[in-house]
């Protein structure tokens, strides 16, 4: 099986501050490796959030972004997203789809227009 993070609500994939840091520790510098472009956004009171860009959805199966998912729980969530690993069967090929930020992995399909 493999695993991939999602969104599950409303709002955009989101990382928090402290979901970035350990993701650091774990040896996934955004600088160094590219895999992921984070932003911490503040109004006058708190921290929103840090918005984390992935340039490829297969990204989202990276097994520190699944490992931090899953060792922090809710405290890996942005302020506007709750994070989810699902699990998907290895011989799917998939895609992650989203409708505001709600966010479903679903199977690859053909089309033709």
């Amino acid at each position: 099986m493999t695993k991939v993070v999602i969104n599950t609500c409303y709002g955009g994939f989101a990382l928090s501050e402290k979901a970035m840091l350990r993701l650091r520790e774990l040896g996934l510098p955004e600088a160094q490796h590219g895999k992921f472009i984070g932003e911490t956004y503040h109004n006058s009171e708190e921290t929103i959030g840090t918005f984390c860009g992935f340039l490829h959805d297969t990204e989202r199966n990276d097994p520190l972004l699944v490992q931090v998912v899953e060792e922090l729980g809710d405290e890996a969530n942005g302020k506007f997203s709750k994070l989810k690993v699902v699990e998907v069967d290895d011989d799917v090929k998939w895609e992650i789809d989203d409708y505001d930020g709600n966010e479903e992995v679903r199977e690859v399909s053909r089309r033709w227009s």
